[in-house]
């Protein structure tokens, strides 16, 4: 059977804190008991896969992959070295953007490694997937790794140019054994074209855990941060990326006629945007230095009445927040960049929509945020969001993954 088969499961990324990633990493790996967790350079919170009885795989295993984990090492350094080199303006663009080419490089060399532990440790596994996988070279990555995977690809953050795309042309027949899970229909839709030989399905990559926010927790996160229980509280989770809109947050913080708690955590975080916020009259500001673990994270989340989340017009890739707001149970304000999540938020009495980029419809609300309260989400809420629970995405998983290699046989 292949449901009684361990899961591998490889996170390249394991080693940073912070994100929903290792959350569902270990969600995933409580739902299949004996999985295999790949993490090549360690676990920055292994503790969470211990009690879900994962078996935890770091560094290399055999020769092979020792030297494709040398490889990858270099390589990371090399782009290291380049983007401190050639960060400046004054360069031309080919230059600055030939260190995140070798990014790429180093990301296919690591994934091949991992692959190839999971090719020597699990001889029939129920399914081998990469969580977060690289953007690019993906046939690459499984020929250099001898073994047929999936690979959830988040976002495109680095394009392909001449060399990178020269390396995927040469292993494009890898792809085949290959299937890419976007979170959204809208990464898929920026791959399709790029990748029109590789099999790929739009599937959320958050899972239902089902330990929502208990009532303790909301009246001892209050008392942790010094909030009443009769004040407004909102929270702001997550590192400032250019695809935040953070400047429209500042102009409607600044906009507020009635007192607001604001508890912020992250990385990176501006401190001259911070210190402003100090001075705002309404403003009561709570930050917790990021990265943080999921104790911390839901420390903040349990503190507030709601989730903030604004992002700029277009950004279509899975929003970690809006997903931790419906599993938890954390009432949303949310802005409509997304026309996807703008229709699967319409019309949920626990989330507030609000144009992006409009700092004045945030402060209304804000405003009127002690007066009208939202409701806080319900057990349908992840579904609401297209989430799955960590049982029905471990069985997801081994479906797809059998049905790639049985059309490969």
């Amino acid at each position: 059977m292949t449901a009684d088969r361990p899961l591998v499961l490889i996170e390249p990324g394991a080693h940073r804190l912070g994100g929903h990633h290792p959350r569902t990493l270990a969600a995933l790996a409580a739902a299949r008991p004996g999985s295999v967790v790949i993490a090549p350079y360690g676990a920055a919170d292994p503790g969470p896969l211990r009690q879900a009885g994962a078996r935890l795989i770091t560094g290399a295993r055999g020769p092979a992959t020792a030297v494709l984990l040398a490889a990858a090492q270099w390589a990371t350094a090399v782009s290291a070295a380049g983007q401190r080199l050639f960060a400046s303006r004054r360069w031309p663009l080919a230059l600055r953007r030939a260190p995140h080419q070798v990014t790429l490089i180093a990301r296919c060399l690591t994934e091949a490694a991992c692959l190839r532990t999971a090719r020597r440790l699990v001889r029939e596994p129920g399914a081998v997937v990469v969580l977060s996988a690289s953007e690019a070279l993906h046939g690459a990555a499984a020929l250099l790794g001898g073994q047929p995977h999936l690979r959830f690809i988040h976002e495109a953050i680095t394009t392909e140019d001449a060399l990178v795309r020269l390396l995927g042309r040469l292993a494009r027949r890898g792809e085949r054994r290959v299937i890419a899970l976007y979170p959204t229909e809208d990464v898929r839709d920026q791959f399709t074209d790029a990748f029109p030989g590789m099999d790929g399905k739009a599937r959320a990559f958050a899972v239902d855990d089902g330990n929502r926010l208990t009532e303790a927790e909301r009246d001892g996160a209050r008392t942790a941060f010094g909030i009443p229980a009769d004040a407004a509280a909102v929270c702001l989770v997550g590192g400032w990326w250019p695809y935040k809109d953070i400047a429209t947050i500042d102009a409607a913080l600044a906009r507020l006629t009635t007192p607001l708690h604001l508890v912020v955590t992250g990385t990176p975080l501006d401190e001259e945007t911070l210190a402003r916020w100090h001075q705002l009259p309404q403003i009561r500001l709570h930050t917790v230095p990021g990265p943080v673990g999921e104790q911390a994270l839901r420390l903040v989340y349990a503190a507030a009445d709601a989730a903030l989340v604004t992002r700029r017009p277009g950004v279509g890739k899975e929003s970690g927040l809006v997903m931790d707001a419906a599993r938890l149970g954390v009432p949303l304000l949310v802005s409509d960049h997304d026309p996807a999540l703008t229709s699967r938020l319409a019309g949920q009495p626990w989330a507030r929509l609000f144009p992006a980029g409009d700092p004045g419809a945030i402060a209304a609300i804000l405003d009127h945020l002690p007066a009208e309260p939202p409701e806080r989400p319900g057990p349908g809420a992840p579904a609401a969001v297209g989430m799955a629970t960590a049982a029905e995405q471990a069985a997801f998983l081994t479906t797809t993954y059998t049905r790639l290699t049985e059309e490969l046989r």
